[in-house]
């Protein structure tokens, strides 16, 4: 396996306002963008072309990725003008690849966090002779998930809906956004219209009699879609606890980038990244959270597994937890803001305007 696709067009509806500028993929995780991860590990499993299957704000990863030389890779880009869903996204790159019928194409989507042993993959796809093999994951709480229960082998038997009772939960295994296709696979896939490989396409093998293969990669596994999920993940990054060969700097408590400047007295631990140019004043407390580039945390604010957006700023004495700061957006001095408060690109809090406790 020489190449893979990667699914970098969805819109990341559900991270905003962190996506109303930024594509999801290139929000910073661990001081680069989420991509750059992504294409590191993939290089690191032996691929050298990988095609960006792109279309919100797809004017953003060519000049910041260009050809790949920087990776060690050649990385090819390819816009969709219309959204065309996985498979679709899959399918409206096929021209792009190089590799023979029955050559394996690995596939996965711009979201997912995850230790996957990509190599393991390709070699079980290639031993057992599947069409299409999938990385499957055990989760405690299958409910929000499709299941994708496999027999003893590890043959594919069926792909579920989420369940709607406990009797319907007949697997804990779900499918973890990572495939590998047989090459010739790719062109079944219905060309200019939106298709999804897991409403669809995965489907439709099945029922034809094709072989999907299942391997169940139970590592590091973590679906970014949401703005407490992000932080997270790029903290996990940061700790060492999900790898990746593109952090850069050494794995630790906190990770400071050049010309971040943090103050003697401030406290910053539990895998906070504080990106470039950005200033954490004296007596600031900072946990588990991303300082996007250029931000501003002001002296004893307090801001908990937050992330706080590109030349925002938070005032004095503030407390924030669990929130996310557009990028630009000023939260004044002593305000509180706890779980799922979201503020907007620019947006202004006035001084001591919102709290969830007394003011005394």
């Amino acid at each position: 396996m020489t190449e893979a696709i990667l699914l970098v067009g969805g819109k990341g509806t559900r991270l905003r306002p962190l996506t109303v500028h930024t594509p999801k993929p290139m929000v910073r995780a661990a001081g680069v963008p989420f991509l750059t991860h992504q294409l590191a590990r993939a290089r690191a499993a032996g691929v050298e072309h990988i095609v960006l299957a792109t279309s919100y704000l797809a004017e953003v990863f060519e000049p910041y990725f260009g050809d790949g030389a920087a990776l060690g890779l050649h990385i090819e880009y390819v816009t969709e003008d219309e959204p065309l869903g996985t498979g679709g996204a899959i399918r409206n790159v096929a021209g792009r690849l190089r590799s023979g019928p029955d050559d394996p194409v690995l596939v996965f989507n711009g979201d997912i966090l995850t230790g996957l042993d990509i190599r393991a993959l390709v070699d079980t796809h290639e031993t057992t002779g599947a069409d299409v093999s999938l990385h499957l994951t055990r989760v405690a709480d299958p409910r929000a998930y499709g299941f994708v229960p496999t027999d003893g082998t590890g043959r594919v038997l069926a792909f579920l809906e989420k369940p709607q009772t406990p009797e319907e939960i007949v697997t804990d295994q779900i499918n973890a956004g990572a495939y590998v296709f047989r090459r010739s696979v790719i062109d079944t896939i219905p060309a200019d219209r939106p298709v999804s490989v897991e409403r669809e396409t995965f489907p439709g093998l099945l029922a034809a009699g094709a072989h999907l293969q299942g391997m169940v990669d139970s590592t590091y596994w973590l679906d970014l879609g949401t703005p407490a999920a992000f932080v997270r993940g790029s903290a996990d990054l940061v700790l060492g606890r999900a790898p990746s060969p593109a952090v850069p700097g050494r794995c630790g408590d906190r990770l400071v980038l050049p010309t971040a400047r943090v103050a003697p007295d401030a406290k910053v631990t539990g895998g906070t990244v504080v990106g470039e140019g950005a200033f954490v004043a004296e007596g600031a407390r900072i946990s588990g959270s991303t300082i996007l580039p250029g931000a501003v945390i002001e002296p004893g604010a307090v801001v908990t597994d937050s992330l706080i957006g590109t030349r925002a700023r938070v005032g004095e004495r503030s407390v924030l937890t669990g929130t996310v700061i557009g990028d630009g957006a000023v939260v004044g001095a002593d305000n509180e803001l706890r779980e799922g408060v979201r503020v907007w690109c620019d947006a202004r809090i006035p001084a001591g305007a919102l709290r969830f406790s007394s003011d005394q």
